[in-house]
């Protein structure tokens, strides 16, 4: 008996120890824990950080890259704003150096695609389509242009995108027509008028992007023929002809010019910020036209992603908002910037102007310009740009 339970519990024993073993991998079936597998994480590990897709993969690009040069057209306090402002919100090195529009267009034609700097801020779009045109701009789908509120404002292949838009027309220091017996100048026709001889000033066509859209406006206006006779007859009563397009007004205050033509929110940046008083600004009564600034990318630029970068914050308040607190009252052209007052009080409307062909403003203003020198006798000292 006691040999039959020997050997029964050595049965049991071995037949135990069958049940135990097999494959050590596998849970019981009751654990609610699942295996883990050698490249699978823990259940208390971390996800995976997503990747960053749109706007936070540009920001993230733009900051690898770490630096972006800016040409700016524009005047400098706001440049140098936008530029800090710029730098700030992203952490990526800014520099940025300011030049006429003509000197831009110059500067980028002949570096041809192998540019020193990455964008372009601010300043009138002939010269901005000039080098479109040349294939010196690279496109850029911006997603902020979604806030440009007209399609005239951007480039029709996204070469430029619009920032602002100003009106062109006459500054006047009230003070010495009076002196001199003079009425205030009402519209282009009489700016030739030759009581006005040595009293006007006016940008270099060869470096002033307002003064090439002094041209092109002229030769719309007038036709082609009598638009160049008209500038012949108006240089005649030019004292200064200055490098930037915002030169005549900065010294009509002073009077040492006493009537300026260009751009009207010089003007009111010489009233409101420098206290000149004394300047009365004109809208020429048989019509006129308006710039419209803009922002662009350099074919070629050493910062492809900062360049981007910086197209969609030129396009945003962030950056636009700055312009009325730097000396720049220029209207807005995105819908969700707070337009400047002061240009409204002013009675300035940029939807009161002529229409301008910007077709043949790009085709032909290298042409017009040079017609223009030409019909001037080849130009003078008045006209060097250096």
């Amino acid at each position: 008996m006691k040999k039959f339970l020997s050997l029964l519990l050595a049965m049991l024993m071995v037949l135990s120890l069958a049940a135990c073993g097999g494959n050590d991998s596998k849970q019981p079936a009751n654990d609610p824990t699942p295996a883990q597998s050698d490249n699978q994480p823990a259940a208390n590990d971390p996800a995976p950080a997503e990747p960053a897709t749109g706007m936070d993969a540009l920001i993230e690009a733009a900051k690898a890259e770490g630096e972006l040069v800016v040409y700016g057209s524009c005047e400098e306090e706001y440049l140098a704003a936008a530029c800090e402002n710029f730098e700030k919100l992203y952490g990526i090195k800014t520099t940025y150096q300011r030049l006429s529009t003509g000197e831009v267009q110059a500067k980028i034609e002949e570096e041809n695609g192998n540019p020193s700097a990455d964008v372009w801020f601010g300043g009138t779009t002939d010269p901005y389509n000039v080098v479109a045109a040349e294939g010196l701009l690279e496109a850029y789908a911006a997603e902020n242009a979604s806030h440009i509120s007209k399609s005239v404002y951007k480039h029709k292949d996204n070469l430029w995108h619009g920032i602002y838009t100003g009106i062109l027309g006459f500054m006047v220091n009230k003070d010495e027509l009076s002196r001199m017996g003079l009425d205030a100048p009402q519209d282009w026709a009489d700016l030739t008028d030759s009581k006005y001889q040595g009293l006007i000033w006016l940008s270099n066509y060869n470096t002033a992007g307002t003064a090439k859209l002094v041209i092109n406006t002229m030769i719309q206006k007038y036709g082609h023929d009598a638009g160049i006779q008209y500038l012949v007859d108006l240089d005649k009563n030019i004292e200064v002809y200055t490098k930037s397009g915002s030169g005549p007004s900065k010294n009509v205050g002073t009077g040492e010019c006493v009537i300026g033509i260009g751009f009207l929110h010089d003007g009111i940046t010489q009233i409101l910020d420098n206290g000149y008083d004394n300047i009365e600004l004109i809208i020429p009564s048989s019509g006129t036209s308006c710039e419209i600034g803009a922002t662009a990318i350099f074919k070629g630029a050493a910062h492809p992603n900062a360049a981007k970068l910086w197209i969609e914050y030129a396009l945003s308040p962030d950056c636009v908002d700055l312009a009325q607190d730097h000396g720049s009252y220029q209207f807005l052209v995105i819908d969700n910037g707070n337009q400047p007052q002061a240009a409204k009080d002013f009675g300035l409307d940029p939807n009161n102007v002529m229409d301008y062909d910007f077709d043949d403003a790009t085709a032909n203003i290298a042409t017009y310009i040079e017609e223009v020198m030409n019909a001037l006798g080849g130009g003078d000292d008045r006209f060097k740009t250096e």
